[in-house]
């Protein structure tokens, strides 16, 4: 388990990190979501003690990272898949890790078989890819076989394949009771991979919910229908507050209505209903609601005003607290 209470973090005049505090608890695999600058590299930073809090604390089983007795054996982590000698061998530097941490060599074999980098183990690391540097990074991190993994953007880099193979794997890993975090700005694969986000603005708590919860509480939800007759349906929908909006192979997405609704105006006007699909709100709609506030500059180049996070974003920061009262 992962712990930090009332963490933060200045350089001079700029707060990095701005009073987290959070748990990252094992079994799930928890996203970790926010925009450029708002503090999540600081923060894994200051969980595998690269950088100290300048007040607060973060613990990893109840211990800050110097005083474990054996840090690779308890947590794992990839914050830079470049950050390799180049002119050492993908097994060279595994070989090195190991040793250096106490770790049997037959691990080494093992974790390159896992990352599907067993074939080129012999190839110096400066010709590697990024996938390639990613997947060796990811063993590396899995070499002490820890019961904590700490990943910083995992998948950039890797093709759809290996982005499949990754998901796969931390879903797994998460199974086998470890606990698992996962920085990314792939919103989509995000949405697929995690049970749990922590998304934080400007180095402060934004949420820290389920994917469903947050989802559901900002991203607006659709629903597609398809009919023979949309057109005569349409104007009903509308009439009760619905939005409607062209779909593809003729269907429409609702929005503003649900599913039960829709049938039940569909049934008292007598139309036909081909398809009555709910769909799903997107993480990334549900994400840049969040974190409107807290982005650097928005997509028309300007700065956002300053103020505080909205309300939506302070209930599901709290949420998990409460809970817990």
């Amino acid at each position: 388990m992962i712990e930090a209470r009332r963490l933060t973090k200045r350089y001079g005049d700029t707060t990095a990190v701005d009073n987290l505090s959070f748990s990252i608890v094992p079994g799930v695999v928890t996203g970790f979501l926010g925009p450029n600058g708002s503090g999540k590299s600081t923060t894994m930073r200051m969980i595998l003690g690269l950088d100290n809090p300048t007040s607060g604390s973060v613990t990893i089983n109840g211990k800050t990272y110097h005083d474990l007795p054996a840090p690779m054996r308890e947590i794992g982590a990839l914050l830079d898949a470049k950050a390799i000698h180049g002119g050492r061998t993908a097994r060279q530097h595994l070989r090195w890790v190991a040793r250096a941490a106490g770790i049997e060599k037959r691990r080494v074999d093992e974790v390159l078989d896992i990352v599907g980098l067993t074939d080129v183990a012999g190839k110096k690391v400066g010709g590697f890819s990024l996938g390639m540097s990613q997947r060796l990074g990811i063993a590396t991190a899995l070499l002490g076989d820890p019961g904590i993994l700490l990943f910083d953007e995992p998948v950039n880099g890797l093709d759809p394949d290996g982005i499949l193979w990754f998901r796969t794997l931390v879903k797994r890993l998460a199974s086998e009771g470890r606990t698992i975090f996962v920085s990314s700005h792939l919103m989509s694969e995000m949405q697929e991979t995690a049970d749990h986000v922590l998304v934080i603005g400007r180095g402060r708590l934004v949420a820290d919910a389920t994917i469903n919860d947050v989802t559901g509480r900002n991203g607006r939800g659709a629903v597609r229908i398809a009919s023979p007759e949309l057109a005569a349906f349409t104007p009903f929908l509308e009439t009760a507050g619905a939005t409607i909006q062209p779909d593809q192979d003729g269907g429409v997405l609702v929005t503003g209505m649900d599913a039960a609704r829709i049938g039940e105006l569909a049934a008292m006007h007598r139309i036909p209903l081909h398809e009555l699909t709910p769909r799903r709100a997107s993480l990334e709609t549900a994400f840049m609601e969040l974190t409107r506030d807290s982005v650097e500059y928005r997509a028309d180049g300007t700065a956002p005003d300053a103020g505080d996070i909205t309300e939506t974003a302070r209930v599901l920061a709290g949420q998990k607290e409460t809970m817990h009262v």
